[in-house]
């Protein structure tokens, strides 16, 4: 799916810019994280396969083969390989072990994307690790549910551990849906325990999320004074709220009924993106919703 076009767009950018592939480890070392060189063919007949012959024409003799060599190399096709084996590569190229400068890296993960968009891919935040983003490439969801559109632009959401999360959930719909509809329920849980916390409230760690929901609602008197037939209206909000919250924690429950693990036969089926996406977009709504109450409760207050 990912066009020779777009690839060579790509490589012709790293040229351009004197990128180098590698970062800050040798080739050899940065190639064996996605490749076994040692059961890859060798172009010089003193060894006996790739391993050997990489160390031997760029670090034995580094000017041997050109800084740009692995784009044509035959054994690793990146102009034709598949697109998992390409994409792994861009990110691996950005990995915090192999590139320590965040602004360089999210420089290129820039010009991928950029390049990438024409056969509808990306590159995106999937977890992180001492601090830093691993990224993973995928298909771009289309449609992305409004409230994790939501959620990502909202200055409310400057806490960091929040912004994994939601960058968690959004990486994992396409690929691990169940995690994403796991992930969703996780963050209006965080979301509404810090709510209470912030709030000076005590609660139990064990709580259910209906529970940790009931309690924020209470917190945030959420009846909107300024709605005529005010008492109506609050109930009706507060209805709205509640099944968002059931959504939520119903898909979580989906999950543990229909996802991996827990012995389940080898034809079992597991949720789809489109479940992720309704679990993320209702979680992401919610949380939005109630940050924004809360915002405004002690602005008011103030």
């Amino acid at each position: 799916m990912i066009s020779e076009i777009t690839r060579r767009n790509i490589i012709d950018v790293l040229r351009v810019q004197q990128v180098n592939w590698s970062g800050r480890l040798n080739e050899p070392d940065f190639l064996a994280r996605m490749f076994d060189l040692e059961k890859m063919p060798s172009y010089d007949g003193r060894f006996s396969n790739a391993a050997g012959d990489i160390w031997q024409h760029r670090i034995n003799n580094p000017t041997d083969w050109e800084d740009d060599w692995i784009f044509s190399d035959s054994r690793f096709n990146l102009l034709k390989c598949d697109d998992e084996t390409f994409l792994g590569f861009l990110c691996e190229m950005i990995h915090p072990v192999v590139r320590n400068d965040l602004q360089e890296t999210e420089q290129l993960r820039q010009w991928f994307n950029e390049l990438l968009a024409a056969d509808g891919y990306e590159i995106i935040e999937r977890s992180r690790i001492s601090g830093l983003p691993i990224y993973t490439g995928r298909r771009k969801i289309e449609g992305v549910p409004i409230g994790m559109d939501l959620a990502k632009n909202n200055d409310v959401f400057n806490a960091e551990y929040l912004r994994r999360q939601i960058n968690r959930i959004e990486a994992a719909i396409s690929y691990d849906p169940d995690l994403a509809i796991g992930t969703s329920k996780e963050l209006v849980e965080t979301c509404c325990k810090t709510i209470l916390q912030e709030r000076g409230v005590q609660f139990d760690d064990k709580w259910e999320l209906t529970k940790v929901v009931k309690e924020t609602y209470k917190q945030l008197k959420l009846t909107p004074d300024d709605i005529p037939e005010t008492a109506k209206a609050a109930e009706t909000i507060k209805r709205l709220l509640s099944n968002l919250a059931t959504v939520t924690q119903g898909l979580a429950e989906l999950r543990n009924s229909y996802g991996t693990g827990h012995g389940k036969s080898a034809k079992a089926k597991g949720l789809t993106p489109r479940h992720a996406k309704l679990a993320a977009g209702t979680a992401t709504a919610l949380a939005v919703f109630l940050f924004e109450t809360h915002e405004a409760r002690e602005n008011n207050a103030s």
